[in-house]
């Protein structure tokens, strides 16, 4: 495991992270499409990565005016969070393991992590109504446990004027098995198609 210590969305970040699947896309990845086949999302990621491989460059990462909102908030979540827990958060900037990484918002102490999320009003109540990870994070969190080696992730809501949500998730390793085979599978998926690009057209050019 290497950490490496860069500011997210700087050209070291983008360096670090090319060509590799990361905990942001482990849902991707899982994802099944409606005939059970491949995703059009995994597939769409899948050819991201493979020109990432082949160019040497990164495509810019979409943003809208939500995910810049969040980004914005990040520092009064992380200070919310520091003071109601007691927590110190480790600011990092990208994490790789082997063939897979992440982009953790923190790293508490030895052993836990940090995931902040910003939400409109609405779905603030939400998650402080059901009180429970959003299963739409969920391979995100696992995922970041499984490359950062870790044994909790505290993952937390914030959207201000309301009080934060905070929950403890446990690392589940039956599901982390899961995901680390179809990570595997994927990367498997990747390197063959890289090599099938390479030699894209050898024989006509001979």
């Amino acid at each position: 495991m290497q950490i490496i210590d860069c500011d997210q969305n700087s050209p070291e970040w983008f360096a670090a992270r090319a060509g590799i699947p990361t905990a942001s896309k482990f849902a991707t990845v899982l994802a099944v499409g409606k005939q059970g086949g491949k995703s059009v999302g995994r597939v769409d990621y899948l050819n991201r990565l493979v020109g990432e491989i082949l160019t040497g460059e990164v495509e810019e990462s979409y943003s809208n005016p939500h995910m810049e909102r969040g980004k914005a908030m990040e520092d009064e979540a992380r200070d919310l969070y520091t003071f109601e827990s007691g927590n110190s958060p480790q600011r990092v900037g990208f994490v790789r393991n082997g063939q897979k990484g992440c982009s953790p918002d923190s790293l508490i102490g030895t052993d836990g992590g940090l995931e902040i999320k910003s939400a409109l009003a609405h779905i603030q109540v939400g998650r402080l109504l059901k009180g429970e990870l959003p299963p739409e994070h969920r391979a995100q969190v696992q995922g970041c446990m499984w490359v950062c080696e870790r044994k909790f992730w505290d993952f937390v809501s914030y959207c201000p004027k309301l009080p934060l949500f905070r929950i403890r998730v446990a690392r589940d390793e039956a599901y982390i098995a899961k995901l680390a085979q179809e990570v595997e599978l994927f990367n498997i998926e990747l390197q063959q198609t890289v090599e099938y690009i390479r030699r894209y057209g050898v024989k006509e050019a001979a």
